[in-house]
């Protein structure tokens, strides 16, 4: 299916380039031919119309957009939307999520038509654990859900507690102020994570977080991306913040608005295992002002 934003390395765009002052060294540019694509996408959005009917005039937020996430062989990818409030970011993760369904257009997930009852995992920004259960409650539900016995769910609970740092808060109700934003962030992962999903949705799950906060926040995510126990799923996550989605990402999405839509693609080539200090590196901040530039050219 042919597309109308750049797919190949962040220099496609010719008039993103002309307007940007920055441009990276040759040491990191990268060119997306680089990794090996799976057969089927992951996600296809294809042809998206987007209707909001008013009492004097109808609000076309998507006319025609189209997305494409590809599968990338043997490993996980970690995909990032960003754009400007109002282009329609969250609007694509409730697609993909079940939670909205376009006025016109289909939404694949591997290849086929999503139905109305599939649903994927999505961590808002909004704390949405049960405040009536406590963290060791919240974390194994899903698997409970699904019928798993209760010793594997609260056995399998437990290691999500370790890995998202949250050894002796197993017993605490899972609310504020008994756990902090950024834990009841943590437990929210950890849920959504538990049942191993292929696809996990975060739409801008630190934006209420302190800086501290979604610093740790940020360094949790990594040990989980880069813990070799645990599935390698496709992370699609939204945030105004350009510094963190090139620490987190291998891939950013660049939208425009009126109507939103796919302006460019920047593939990251930082190294595996990385880390939060990283963000404090040459090589990640000629990306962060590459980006600042571009967005503020469209």
């Amino acid at each position: 299916m042919e597309n109308d934003y750049s797919t190949a390395n962040i220099f496609k765009n010719e008039e993103a380039e002309r307007n940007s002052k920055t441009e990276l060294s040759e040491s990191i540019r990268f060119d997306s031919a680089g990794y090996t694509y799976g057969k089927v996408d992951i996600i296809n959005l294809q042809h998206i119309v987007q209707i909001y009917k008013g009492k004097k005039s109808d609000f076309v937020l998507f006319e025609d957009l189209n997305l494409d996430i590809k599968d990338f062989e043997n490993m996980g990818q970690f995909v990032s939307i960003m754009g400007a409030s109002g282009c329609g970011k969250s609007t694509i993760l409730r697609y993909i999520s079940g939670l909205q369904q376009p006025t016109q257009g289909k939404v694949l997930i591997y290849g086929k038509e999503k139905s109305e009852k599939e649903t994927i995992p999505m961590v808002f920004q909004q704390y949405s654990s049960l405040p009536w259960k406590t963290v060791l409650d919240n974390i194994a539900l899903p698997l409970l859900m699904k019928g798993v016995s209760k010793q594997e769910s609260y056995e399998k609970a437990q290691d999500m507690i370790r890995i998202v740092g949250l050894t002796g808060h197993e017993h605490k109700w899972a609310k504020y102020p008994l756990l902090s934003g950024g834990q009841l962030q943590r437990v929210a992962i950890a849920r959504n994570l538990i049942a191993s999903p292929q696809i996990l949705l975060m739409d801008e799950p630190f934006g209420a977080l302190d800086i501290t906060t979604r610093t740790n926040m940020q360094h949790t995510l990594l040990t989980i991306f880069n813990d070799d126990t645990l599935p390698d799923p496709t992370v699609i996550f939204v945030t105004h913040d350009i510094a963190e989605a090139v620490l987190l990402s291998n891939r950013i999405y660049i939208m425009a608005a009126n109507p939103g839509r796919i302006h460019t693609i920047v593939d990251i080539d930082l190294p595996k295992g990385r880390d939060v200090s990283l963000k404090k590196s040459e090589r990640l901040n000629e990306y962060v002002n590459y980006i600042d530039e571009l967005m503020n050219s469209i």
